[in-house]
């Protein structure tokens, strides 16, 4: 059991004192891992209070802000496995407090039960009705964090408000950080001098400051509950990740004329026997410059094969999935994640160039190999899959 530790950050939000708490924060500023022992803490402490953890989907939350909570209560020695409902995802406090996980995508949940405390975990993939129709259900104290990607409606409308307060955290307020993160976090602050991208990157997960993300290469694509019945299963794209890196893999389906994306995998440290299990009964594609590891993939079993790139296989990759529109499901979290960052370069001048960034791309880079060779390679109108 991992020893839970008392950050820089959760003491800076402890010191917040006006009803509507706003937490910006760059990358792992431990901005979560902060909110939750405040909230348990006043469970524990508080007879019958009821607070509500929220986030834009169920799959979210699971990875996300329950994942956390209940990793937090395991290291405090407070979590009782009996007290926790799987099916409501209710903890229940042993003096009638509960914590409660529901997404903002629920609009029953929405407009339901009020409650005393209020957490919406990445608000800014929440609009602002569904923040207001929680708020004004809310009769205590309410937490709000985010990266700050751009300017939204809890810098425009929150924070005018007189009973509303902003703290800004960055990843040293976060003692609980591993020190290679922190160190791959620090090599964007070098990086912030050969780019405006960069220089933005920094600012925004670096420092905690409000950035501007720009010129995202794709914004043809929606959210979806599930792949939809008698969508077709066009084959598996998989990015091999490595020490640090995850492996990526995408499952890709064709259904009324849309691209549908699920996420397959997505995970750090595997190794080929691992990824062969989870990909077990898949068409893989994946990346050619890497034999060795496709090998040894086919040869624990998995029915695997080279996407043949090129030179301009990015663009070309890039156009291609430009001409669909594309379905990804709620449960894609790290999906989403990239492509919501996956933006074009831009040159010193700042403006865009034909050219993607070189990150948060794994899952961009699976899906461009399972693209190429499935729909990029139609013949009579009909998908080639080898």
């Amino acid at each position: 059991m991992s020893e839970f530790i008392y950050t820089t950050a959760i003491k800076k939000i402890r010191k917040l004192q006006k009803r509507k708490k706003v937490i910006q924060g760059g990358t792992s500023a431990g901005k979560t891992y902060g909110i939750i022992p405040i909230l348990i803490d006043l469970a524990t402490k508080t007879e019958g209070l009821e607070i509500s953890i929220v986030s834009e989907s169920i799959p979210h939350l699971r990875r996300g802000a329950m994942k956390d909570f209940i990793k937090i209560m395991t290291s405090l020695n407070r979590f009782t496995a009996s007290r926790w409902n799987k099916s409501l995802l209710t903890y229940k406090f042993h003096n009638g407090s509960y914590i409660e996980f529901f997404s903002a995508d629920q609009e029953a949940r929405l407009r339901g039960a009020r409650r005393n405390v209020l957490y919406i975990n990445e608000c800014n993939n929440v609009d602002f009705e569904s923040y207001y129709q929680l708020a004004i259900r809310t009769s205590g104290d309410i937490y709000l964090d985010f990266n700050p990607t751009a300017e939204f409606w809890a810098h425009t409308e929150v924070l005018k408000e007189n009973d509303a307060e902003l703290i800004i955290l960055n990843y040293q307020d976060n003692e609980a950080l591993p020190e290679t993160i922190k160190k791959d976090i620090e090599a964007a602050r070098e990086k912030a001098k050969t780019s405006s991208y960069w220089a933005n990157w920094w600012k925004v997960y670096g420092l905690g400051e409000v950035g501007s993300l720009q010129g995202v290469v794709f914004d043809n694509w929606q959210k979806i509950k599930k792949v939809p019945e008698g969508a077709k299963y066009l084959g598996t794209g998989l990015d091999f990740g490595f020490t640090n890196d995850p492996s990526a893999a995408i499952d890709l389906y064709e259904h009324d004329g849309k691209l549908v994306i699920d996420e397959a995998l997505y995970q750090t440290g595997m190794h080929y026997n691992e990824i062969a299990r989870a990909l077990k009964g898949s068409h893989v594609y994946a990346d050619e410059a890497e034999p060795r590891t496709i090998s040894e993939l086919n040869r624990s079993g998995l029915k695997i094969m080279a996407a043949k790139k090129g030179k301009k296989s990015i663009n070309f990759g890039i156009d291609l999935l430009q001409q669909y529109d594309m379905l990804v499901t709620e449960r894609s979290v790290n999906i989403i994640r990239e492509l919501r960052a996956y933006v074009w370069e831009k040159d010193r001048e700042g403006n865009s160039t034909n050219k993607p960034i070189d990150n948060f791309n794994h899952a961009m880079d699976a899906l461009r190999y399972v693209a190429i060779m499935t729909i990029g390679r139609k013949s009579l109108g009909k998908y080639s899959i080898r």
